[in-house]
């Protein structure tokens, strides 16, 4: 894709935006934001975001099986924002964990499955143009998601992977504005790992 090309993919895609493009968007971006401050409240913007958005999904675009996955993860945020609060074993603030690789290994294997599985339905009912590579990125964020309610360090690798995965994956559907925001995910992540790295080896430091 040409810079010129670029641009001016850009600029027609910003001027097609919707206040509730916008919304989601903007929600999103603090969610992602906030998350890497290790704000618990995160997880409202991130409920607003995906409640919005699954109202966009059935109202406006009849895009049901990507509906029925923002609900998800709107279930997802309540969960999330109880377990930064409370999920501790004492009640308290969850503090940051991380994974032993070997949880690594199956989370990568029940990932690749969910893949197959996920990419299979959406080839055969859906008609999405890149069924294996968007639910490589559905599946995987789903688990991202879960290490990311339990305050796993690593889910911050996963997101970085994710979204840059996505960054090429919307810009080959000449998605610019999309991509941009992935990007802006990819360069949060990369904080959000530094950050929670930094206050995890302070906790657990004599």
């Amino acid at each position: 894709m040409e810079l010129q090309q670029f641009f001016s993919l850009l600029a027609e895609q910003l001027k097609s935006q919707t206040l509730l493009d916008w919304a989601i968007t903007i929600t999103a971006i603090l969610y992602v934001w906030l998350a890497a401050k290790e704000v618990a409240w995160c997880w409202v913007f991130g409920i607003i975001s995906c409640g919005l958005w699954a109202w966009a999904d059935f109202a406006r675009y009849n895009l049901w099986v990507d509906g029925v996955l923002q609900v998800f993860y709107v279930g997802m945020g309540v969960w999330g924002l109880y377990s930064w609060k409370f999920g501790s074993a004492s009640g308290a603030k969850l503090p940051i964990a991380r994974l032993p690789v070997r949880g690594h290994f199956w989370l990568l294997l029940a990932g690749l499955a969910l893949t197959l599985a996920l990419g299979f339905v959406f080839k055969k009912y859906t008609p999405t143009s890149l069924p294996y590579a968007d639910s490589f990125i559905t599946a995987f964020s789903i688990i991202a998601t879960f290490l990311t309610i339990r305050k796993v360090l690593e889910n911050w690798l996963y997101w970085m992977v994710l979204d840059t995965l996505a960054v090429f994956l919307f810009l080959s559907r000449e998605a610019v504005l999309v991509a941009g925001v992935m990007l802006v995910y990819t360069i949060v992540s990369v904080y959000g790992y530094r950050r929670w790295r930094r206050e995890f080896e302070i906790v657990v430091s004599p």
